[in-house]
């Protein structure tokens, strides 16, 4: 007979909970698609008194997570604790160690450590799998590891932060600024009380960094990619774009340039009728260009119990089949870390700038553009107030390099009312 395969929840948090309530609701079609039961033998969690909604009286517990991942009565440990390093990672580090395979959704531990505990999985014999660490219940890892693992792959992009693509469409929506929306997505539970991480970029450049390393074959490089939030975007923004055809997402885009790996997560200006531009709410998508697929785009929720137990259940039934690949596509040991693109792809860009009202004012900023080789497409002027001038100019494309300097010289002039404002446009 069969043995089960025997899994152990470290952190039973709403994800947790969330795995332990399907997988008692499809425990046969589990057992039925994984070729032999998956039970669940043992949890732990910060306090055992609380009420999670499900019953776990039946289970054996442990204070410490560490220690349930050196149980040696499981075959699997899922970390949904959380958390760069700390617990999550020490319980993780366990058991590799011991061959003990892994299912996590941790994005920051893995951004941050998941070259070493790949190859520490590697050399133990164990699977390390993160399905539920990238997009939620979105399947773009098996896609990039598996579905397209033929393709040379050209660029990997998304919207991975539901709360900052839920910010920027109400915005949109009810014509509140962004600390009103923001202030209502912590009231609704979409953004934390401290919501940095999520409106700083950081949540979703996390996820980046995963999927350039799948895509492209290279050690993750979390630090190589350049991180820029929401916070600065404003009504006039979000308005004077869809005048244009375009909608302001957080958009996260990895490719590989002549000169290396580009890693952006920044706002940008996509086309209002592209898939990215039509996501609405807290809805996540990647799309993955491959040299032979083409471009292949993947929506779904991104965050949530059931997306996320979704997630990390169809690894564990991977895992109870016998598939063991490697965490990160290829040999761990055998990745090289990719040389940072210092340049990036040339791109259109979006200028919102704050001008004294005076003549010459434009012909001075467009002589500034123009000595750095920035050649303008569109200029459009809405309204005044006072004695400023909104202005909003679209570039051709240009090298980033060059717009920063042309920017820097034009918000040191005397007719620069604030600082310059750029968003690139990216075409989706």
């Amino acid at each position: 007979m069969t043995q089960p395969f025997r899994i152990a929840i470290a952190g039973l948090g709403t994800v947790g909970t969330g795995v332990i309530r399907m997988l008692r609701a499809h425990g046969g079609l589990i057992a039925a698609r994984a070729g032999r039961s998956v039970e669940i033998v043992a949890v732990s969690a910060r306090s055992r008194r609380k009420d999670r909604g499900a019953d776990i009286s039946a289970l054996e517990w442990s204070d410490d997570p560490v220690a349930l991942a050196r149980r040696p009565d499981i075959d699997c440990l899922i970390e949904v604790i959380g958390g760069e390093d700390g617990p999550a990672k020490a319980a993780v580090e366990a058991a590799l160690e011991r061959g003990i395979h892994v299912v996590t959704a941790n994005k920051a531990m893995l951004a941050h450590h998941g070259n070493a505990l790949a190859e520490l999985a590697e050399a133990r014999g164990a699977a390390l799998r993160f399905e539920a660490a990238v997009a939620g219940g979105i399947p773009v890892v098996k896609a990039l590891g598996e579905g397209l693992a033929a393709n040379a792959i050209t660029r990997v992009m998304g919207v991975m932060n539901g709360t900052c693509n839920y910010i920027l469409t109400e915005m949109e929506r009810t014509g509140a600024d962004y600390a009103r929306v923001l202030a209502e997505a912590q009231r609704l539970g979409y953004a934390e009380a401290d919501p940095e991480a999520d409106v700083g970029g950081f949540d979703a450049a996390h996820k980046l960094a995963l999927l350039a390393s799948l895509a492209f074959g290279t050690r993750i490089d979390f630090d190589a990619i350049a991180i820029e939030g929401i916070a600065h975007i404003t009504l006039p923004d979000i308005r004077q774009a869809a005048d244009m055809g375009y909608r302001i997402k957080l958009l996260g885009v990895a490719r590989m340039n002549d000169d290396g790996l580009e890693q952006r997560m920044q706002p940008c200006l996509v086309p209002a009728s592209s898939a990215i531009g039509q996501l609405d709410g807290v809805t996540n998508a990647a799309v993955i260009e491959g040299d032979f697929v083409g471009q292949i785009t993947l929506e779904g929720p991104g965050a949530g119990a059931g997306p996320t137990a979704s997630a990390i259940l169809g690894d564990v039934i991977d895992i109870a089949r016998g598939v063991n690949r490697p965490a990160l596509g290829r040999a761990a040991a055998r990745l090289a870390a990719a040389p940072r693109s210092s340049a990036g792809a040339p791109a259109a860009h979006y200028l919102r700038l704050a001008l004294h009202d005076a003549p010459g004012t434009l012909a001075r900023v467009a002589t500034v553009l123009g000595s750095h080789g920035i050649s303008i497409d569109t200029m459009r002027q809405y309204g005044h107030s006072g004695a400023a001038a909104p202005v909003v100019i679209v570039t051709h494309p240009a090298e980033r390099g060059r717009l920063a300097a042309a920017l820097a010289e034009i918000g040191a002039l005397d007719v620069c009312l604030a600082p310059p404002v750029a968003l690139r446009i990216e075409q989706v």
